[in-house]
C-alpha cells in the first residue's frame, strides 16, 4: 500500500543528492529512471563513461553507481521513506544495477537519516592533512559502517601501511609508462572548459591540490603530466592514515556492496569531522592489487584504499544535470 504519493519533483530532489557521490575521475556514470505513478526508481549504469584501459571489469564504475544508489537510500530516508532496495534485479541486463522502492516506514531507521547533512559536504580533499591521530572510537566507527553493508574496513599496521604506501609510487610509475592509461586520465581531467561553458564531469584542475614535496600521502597527482599548470608544492602529512575497504569476494554484487559501503563510510567520517581522499591505483593494476591485502585477513579482494586525516575541506566538483542523469519516462 502507498498511501503517499511520489511526484516527479520529489524524484528529482532524490537524485540531486544521489549524484553528489564520488566516482572514479568524477565521470558520474549513472543513469536514474522513474515512471510516473510507480514507487521505484531504477539505476543503470552507463557503459558510455567506461575506462577500458583504467577499469576493464567495471568494478569502480560500478562502485560509483553504488555511491550514488546509497545516497538515494539517504536522501529517501530524510523524506520519510523506507527504500527497499533490490541489487541486480535482472539476470538479462547487467547495466541494470539496482532499484529502490519507496515503502512507507514500518520501522525504525539504520541511522541514515542521521547521514543526511554530509551529502553536499562530504568532497574529496587531496591537499595536506595534519598528524594529528584519529580516536580509535572514530575508527571503530568507521569500521562498523562498512561493516553495515556488507562489507570490511580494514585499518592496516604501520608495516602494512608502509608496503601499500609502496604499491601505490609502484602503480604510479605503471600508469606514467602506459601511454593508454595516460590518455584516458587526461580525458577527465583536461582543466579547461567544455565547448562554451564549464565543466559537467571529471576533476578540474582547482580540485588536483598542490604536488607534493617527497611522496609521503597516497594522493593521485592529476596534474603530474601538465607542466603548464601554475601549482605551488606543499609538505603532506609524514605519516598517512589509510584504511582498505574489501569483501571476501569479487563478484558484481561484492562490488556493490563495497560502493555503498565505501559511501557510508565516506558520509560517517565527514560527520566526525574527518576529510578523505580514495585512490584505487594500485588496484587498477591485477599484479599490485593482490598485494595490498592483508594476507592474515579474511578481507580477499581489495576494492578502495581510503585517506584519512584532519585538514582542508576539499572543494566541490561539478556535476552533471539533473535533466541528463534521470529518464522520467
Amino acid at each position: 500500500m502507498f498511501p503517499r504519493q511520489l511526484d516527479t519533483t520529489s524524484v528529482i530532489s532524490l537524485v540531486e543528492d544521489a549524484v553528489t557521490a564520488p566516482s572514479m575521475h568524477n565521470a558520474q556514470p549513472w543513469k536514474f529512471l522513474y515512471r510516473p505513478g510507480k514507487h521505484t526508481i531504477e539505476l543503470h549504469g552507463d557503459p558510455t563513461r567506461a575506462m577500458p584501459h583504467s577499469d576493464p571489469d567495471g568494478r569502480s564504475l560500478r562502485m560509483g553507481c553504488a555511491a550514488a544508489l546509497f545516497n538515494l537510500r539517504v536522501s529517501a530516508a530524510k523524506a520519510g521513506w523506507d527504500p527497499v532496495t533490490r541489487l541486480l534485479p535482472s539476470a538479462d541486463d547487467p547495466w541494470y544495477l539496482a532499484d529502490v522502492e519507496l515503502r512507507e516506514p514500518a520501522r525504525p531507521g539504520d541511522g541514515m537519516t542521521a547521514l543526511y547533512p554530509a551529502l553536499r559536504r562530504r568532497h574529496t580533499s587531496r591537499f595536506p592533512y595534519t598528524d594529528e591521530k584519529i580516536p580509535t572510537v572514530v575508527l571503530d566507527g568507521l569500521q562498523a559502517a562498512a561493516l553495515l553493508e556488507g562489507a570490511k574496513l580494514l585499518v592496516p599496521d604501520a608495516w602494512h601501511t608502509e608496503v601499500v604506501l609502496g604499491l601505490v609510487h609502484d602503480s604510479e610509475h605503471y600508469e606514467a609508462e602506459d601511454p593508454a592509461v595516460r590518455e584516458e586520465t587526461a580525458r577527465w581531467t583536461d582543466p579547461g572548459g567544455v565547448n562554451d561553458g564549464p565543466r559537467t564531469e571529471g576533476i578540474p584542475a582547482y580540485a588536483f591540490g598542490p604536488r607534493q614535496y617527497g611522496s609521503s600521502a597516497p594522493v593521485r597527482d592529476f596534474g603530474s603530466w601538465r607542466p603548464e599548470l601554475d601549482r605551488e608544492s606543499a609538505p603532506f602529512e609524514r605519516h598517512p592514515r589509510i584504511a582498505i575497504l574489501g569483501t571476501s569476494q569479487d563478484t558484481p554484487m561484492d562490488w556493490l556492496r563495497a560502493g555503498q559501503a565505501m559511501q557510508r563510510v565516506l558520509l560517517q567520517a565527514t560527520l566526525d569531522g574527518l576529510v578523505t581522499s580514495m585512490t584505487s591505483q594500485p588496484l587498477e593494476w591485477p599484479e599490485l592489487r593482490w598485494a595490498v591485502r592483508d594476507p592474515s585477513s579474511a578481507m580477499g579482494h581489495v576494492h578502495m584504499i581510503i585517506r584519512l586525516g584532519y585538514g582542508p575541506q576539499g572543494p566541490a566538483t561539478p556535476r552533471r544535470p539533473v535533466r541528463e542523469v534521470l529518464d522520467i519516462v
